[in-house]
């Protein structure tokens, strides 16, 4: 610890000075000199100064004189004195006055080196502690000082906020919290989250997230209902540095707003789809009747404007059928007569009935099966899935293409494939294909006619079947829809 220590040897005798300059010089230490205490505390006042070696009997400023002073003045700079008078006694005044520890002339180098190596060691261990002391008030300021930046940030927040520990008490939590809680009294301290949450199902939620070791990065978004409101409540577990599971950190927010305007939606486009329905269907009946020459023959351009005329009834009802749907798959009524279900003959059929268009689009229409069982499904609405993917298979596929359509069962599941050779899907528009009313950006498909509801339909379908559907897609090259299905167990 000699390196950048810095000695002042005082002394009014050269030989010493030189002697001390010369032993501490070879082990590394950087000396300055001085021949009497005033001109040593002119040294002291002019340089940085880690050690006195001090004579007590020296002209113009004696040691303890000096001594004296640098406690004082320098009460950190440890003191060694060398005197010639080493007696006890001497030792024990120089103690008393703020001496470090003395040595005696003439010294011998071994005790003198181990005497200055001490009083080094005690100057950089102060010198450590005294950075160490400084590096701790700053950062319990600058603690402090995020503590209020975060307790103002979470006080002034609309949505509650609320951190359990492990024991699931509640450690931490602002105004909005208790707003939404409804309750009158903050509680202090810890305290247990059943005093607070009556939802049994946010209550287990935050007790899986403590148990899973392997939840980091793991967030669960859930719905409670609290009288008339409806919360959501978005949870995660709190990581500390050892990145082990500490607590919970939820934050819920009132969207009961949201809900029932959700609601009025709903029930709106409801309405709107009845009402429209039904003189559209009157509309297209009457045309029905012209055409079919009922009320009269039509002439060859009267037959071409009814037979418009109808195509756009068409596509109208069929807008306001999947309006209709929508509706159905967010209230849970969508799918209700389940039974068991050959898939195959589904999509044969389907595949029957669209062969002549995908010729009619130079496109080859393939499909094959593999170790197929049956499926506890609502046929019309398996058959409206795979109407859906394979109709936009063929759409979205150019001149010259190939749809490919396979089923195989995989243990409990049966894996339904619809390939295309089309147009593909880039990778930033993947997540939002099942998005109410969203169409893919594609200037090659602006000719497809669509509402964006069809794949909303298709997923709330099989959400309700307890199946899964995946998309893969590579532009230029392709896409595949891949729907899993569970199958009925023959011993079921």
């Amino acid at each position: 610890m000699v390196e950048n220590t810095h000695v002042l040897v005082v002394d009014d005798e050269e030989v010493v000075r030189e002697g001390c300059r010369r032993v501490l010089t070879s082990k590394g230490y950087e000396i300055a000199t001085a021949e009497n205490g005033k001109r040593a505390l002119e040294i002291l006042a002019a340089q940085k100064i880690d050690i006195i070696l001090l004579d007590l009997k020296m002209p113009v400023m004696g040691g303890e004189e000096v001594l004296l002073k640098t406690r004082d003045i320098y009460p950190e700079i440890p003191v060694v004195v060398i005197t010639g008078h080493g007696t006890v006694d001497t030792a024990v005044e120089c103690m008393k006055k703020g001496a470090y520890d003395f040595i005696t002339k003439p010294f011998q180098i071994d005790q003198f080196l181990i005497t200055v190596g001490r009083a080094a060691d005690k100057r950089h261990l102060e010198l450590k502690a005294r950075q160490f002391e400084a590096e701790n008030i700053r950062n319990l300021y600058d603690l402090n000082l995020e503590k209020s930046r975060l307790k103002t940030i979470i006080n002034r927040m609309a949505n509650g906020v609320m951190v359990t520990n492990r024991n699931l008490e509640v450690v931490l939590h602002n105004p909005a919290l208790m707003r939404l809680m409804e309750i009158a009294e903050r509680p202090k301290g810890p305290t247990p989250i059943s005093k607070i949450i009556k939802d049994t199902a946010l209550i287990d939620t935050l007790k899986q997230l403590l148990g899973d070791e392997e939840s980091e990065g793991e967030s669960i978004s859930q719905e409670i209902q609290l009288k008339k409101n409806i919360l959501r409540a978005l949870s995660a577990p709190a990581i500390d540095p050892d990145r082990t599971v500490a607590g919970t950190v939820t934050v819920l927010e009132d969207i009961t707003a949201f809900k029932q305007l959700d609601q009025m939606k709903s029930d709106f486009v409801n309405m709107v789809a009845h009402e429209l329905r039904s003189p559209l269907v009157a509309i297209r009946q009457i045309n029905s009747v012209l055409l079919e020459g009922l009320a009269g023959p039509l002439e060859e351009k009267q037959q071409d404007f009814v037979s418009r005329g109808m195509n756009k009834i068409d596509s109208l009802l069929n807008l306001i059928n999947d309006l209709l749907d929508i509706a159905k798959l967010e209230a849970g009524k969508f799918v209700q007569h389940q039974v068991p279900t050959d898939i195959s003959n589904i999509i044969e059929e389907i595949v029957a009935l669209m062969e002549p268009r995908a010729q009619e689009q130079g496109i080859v229409l393939n499909h094959f099966f593999e170790n197929l069982k049956p499926v506890q499904a609502d046929p019309k609405k398996i058959e409206e899935i795979f109407n859906n993917l394979i109709s936009n298979a063929i759409n979205y596929s150019p001149e010259g293409g190939r749809v490919t359509i396979s089923a195989k069962g995989l243990g409990e599941y049966m894996e339904i494939r619809v390939e295309d050779t089309g147009v593909g899907i880039t990778k930033e528009e993947l997540p939002k294909i099942f998005d109410k009313f969203y169409r893919v950006k594609n200037p090659k498909t602006r000719q497809v006619i669509g509402t964006g509801l069809g794949l909303a339909i298709v997923k709330g379908v099989v959400d309700a079947h307890q199946g899964s559907i995946q998309v893969e897609s590579v532009p230029d090259v392709g896409t595949t829809f891949k729907v899993l299905l569970p199958m009925i167990d023959n011993k079921g």
